[in-house]
């Protein structure tokens, strides 16, 4: 009769391997805690859509158009909403101008509105004629009112503004 004999370097291996075979005497287990933080300060995000007075003639009634801003604040957070007077040299809050092309460049006067009756004006100086809000955490949609009144009408062409808006918080 043959004896087998377990090569040492196997039985080594089995023995070292023991220990990490899961058996119910080793199953005790330690817990901990740790914190998860997030910090949120006040912050404000502001958007445009553009405001389109259309095609027109001579402009001998009203034009009348709005769009809109969209302000997202953190919940909460008061916020002012201020209109600058527009790109075009010498307008100014209270006579805003469109400008066109040629020499000398010529303009349209338009305005805008805080309200739909038209009313208030809206300007960029706050607490006077801006526009006041409190964020609350999701886009928040404010009209802008505008108007052509009646005036003497320039030549034909496209007349344009790039006006600022910006939130202050």
């Amino acid at each position: 009769m043959r004896r087998r004999s377990i090569p040492v370097s196997l039985l080594s291996f089995a023995l070292a391997a023991a220990p990490l075979l899961p058996f119910g005497a080793l199953a005790a287990t330690r817990t901990t805690t740790f914190s998860v933080t997030l910090t949120l300060q006040n912050d404000c995000q502001i958007a445009a859509n553009t405001l389109n007075f259309g095609n027109s003639g001579v402009i001998a009634t009203n034009i009348d158009q709005t769009t809109t801003l969209s302000v997202t604040c953190t919940n909460g957070a008061p916020y002012n909403v201020g209109l600058d007077a527009g790109s075009v040299g010498g307008s100014t809050v209270a006579n805003r101008l469109l400008g066109g092309t040629g020499t000398p460049a010529p303009t349209v006067a338009y305005q805008l509105y805080r309200d739909a009756a038209r009313s208030l004006i809206w300007g960029q100086t706050v607490g006077t004629d801006t526009q006041s809000g409190t964020g609350t955490g999701a886009a928040q949609t404010l009209t802008v009112y505008g108007r052509v009144a009646p005036q003497n009408t320039p030549a034909a062409g496209t007349y344009s503004s790039t006006v600022t808006a910006t939130v202050t918080f």
